[in-house]
């Protein structure tokens, strides 16, 4: 099986940049690198090693959702920020929220994924999972997001879906189903 280099591989498009009207609860679905912040809108993810964190502003009803493949690069340089980096799709969330004059600290956030998804008889393991974890947990806490759910590591794929009129996530593993209500 061929692997290619993340870094090799240009950026998804961020669907933020397509216009989700008022009223029309429209379904966006993430795919590994891609991010969205906003209102009105369904957005879901499927999720293996990768990790999503969910935001939601309960006043506001606004929020977004990043999913993130690798923890962070070695190196940007110049380079734009890339959603397939954690702690770059976060900042790129935060970059939304700043334009939309609120704080981190208002924002209820859910933490997904990260699912050990190499066969226990591999010799090598890089544990991507686990790496994806760590820096979800890090960087919500680094920005004072409020955390609301947790459902990660496992060996289980998970599908997110994050309603963004209402705040209801809801978490949907290989094996089972699980709805998380946001907080009022």
């Amino acid at each position: 099986m061929h692997k290619q280099d993340p870094s090799r591989i240009p950026p998804p498009r961020s669907p933020a940049s397509k216009p989700v009207a008022p009223g029309s609860p429209s379904t966006i679905t993430l795919m590994p690198g891609q991010w969205h912040f906003g209102q009105g809108a369904l957005l879901r993810t499927l999720l293996g090693s990768c990790v999503a964190i969910t935001l939601w502003h309960p006043v506001k009803k606004i929020g977004g959702m990043c999913h993130f493949l690798l923890p962070s690069r070695t190196t940007r340089g110049t380079a734009p920020l890339d959603g397939r980096y954690g702690d770059e799709a976060v900042e790129l969330l935060l970059q939304a929220i700043k334009r939309s004059g609120t704080a981190p600290s208002e924002y209820l956030a859910h933490l997904y994924g990260g699912a050990d998804t190499m066969p226990d008889g591999v010799n090598i393991k890089f544990n991507v999972g686990e790496r994806n974890i760590e820096m979800g947990w890090s960087l919500i806490d680094k920005y004072g997001f409020q955390m609301q759910d947790v459902d990660v590591g496992d060996s289980v794929p998970r599908t997110v879906s994050l309603d963004l009129p209402s705040g209801r996530v809801e978490v949907k593993r290989s094996t089972g189903h699980a709805l998380i209500g946001a907080k009022k």
